[in-house]
């Protein structure tokens, strides 16, 4: 399939990015300390002009120290990230870690996740590897699941993208195991075991996707394959063909069409989603 090495150049999703600290219902009229309200309106610029949130961010932080350089790293790394500049994002997020102190461990795994993230935007899987298993016992140490299920599913993406595809099954099984609500873990799952040929694993882990994101079209698209490479046209046809449905104008949707054109073709669908062996 294409695009189907687990390895996809991404921003950081909203749940494992850092964002700032919330006041509760009870102080949420409680003005901002001057740092929180630099960070906010940093990050408020994201949406605008994410060249001018990065410039701001590089001027912070070459004139603050403490605290107000950890955030102002925070922000020039999602403004980076924004404007697709992945080795400056990860220099920030890793400086961020860097100099947040040890006590706060649930910080410092956000912002090593992001820099594995961002390292494999980049396209250096060893370098996000080495990341992404530090924020894993970030993670551990901070008791956060999530955010280690997180920096667990990146990891195997760059584990698959070393060749390394068989260790990336553990990751994945202990992202599903810390955060079994969560789809993506249960899609990349079932991928992996597509791709080492164990269909009756991958079958169950995407019924599993399927449940918790029935109106995922990337989801359907790996159903319709996982079927066909199992023998079951007819179900490889629905699950495409829902692919289609739910966002035909998606790259999903594209690539589920060209699976239906073949599949007419007695002895070709298998091929056609199996792809020249790696």
């Amino acid at each position: 399939m294409p695009s189907d090495d687990l390895v996809r150049d991404r921003p950081p999703r909203g749940d494992a990015a850092a964002a700032p600290v919330r006041p509760n219902e009870a102080e949420a009229e409680a003005p901002l300390n001057a740092t929180s309200a630099w960070l906010a309106g940093c990050l408020a610029q994201l949406d605008e002009d994410p060249a001018r949130a990065h410039a701001m961010a590089q001027i912070r932080r070459s004139e603050t120290t403490g605290a107000d350089r950890v955030l102002a790293n925070h922000c020039l790394g999602t403004a980076a990230s924004a404007l697709g500049l992945w080795d400056d994002a990860r220099a920030a997020f890793v400086a961020a870690r860097a100099e947040t102190p040890d006590d706060e461990a649930r910080l410092r795994a956000r912002f090593a996740a992001l820099a594995g993230a961002a390292a494999l935007g980049a396209g250096d899987a060893a370098g996000a590897q080495d990341l992404l298993a530090l924020a894993e016992a970030d993670a551990r140490a901070a008791k956060a699941p999530l955010l280690e299920a997180i920096a667990a599913t990146d990891r195997a993406r760059a584990l698959v993208a070393l060749g390394r595809a068989p260790d990336a099954l553990p990751a994945l099984e202990n992202a599903t195991t810390l955060a079994p609500a969560r789809p993506e873990g249960w899609l990349l799952k079932a991928t992996l075991l597509r791709r080492l040929d164990r269909l009756p694993e991958a079958q169950s882990a995407i019924e599993t996707a399927a449940t918790l994101a029935p109106a995922d079209p990337e989801i359907a698209l790996e159903a319709g394959v996982i079927a066909v490479l199992a023998g079951r046209d007819d179900a490889a046809r629905k699950s495409w063909q829902s692919a289609i449905d739910l966002a035909p104008q998606g790259p999903a949707a594209d690539t589920a069409r060209g699976y239906l054109a073949q599949i007419g073709q007695a002895g070709d669908a298998a091929a056609a989603v199996e792809g020249p062996a790696s």
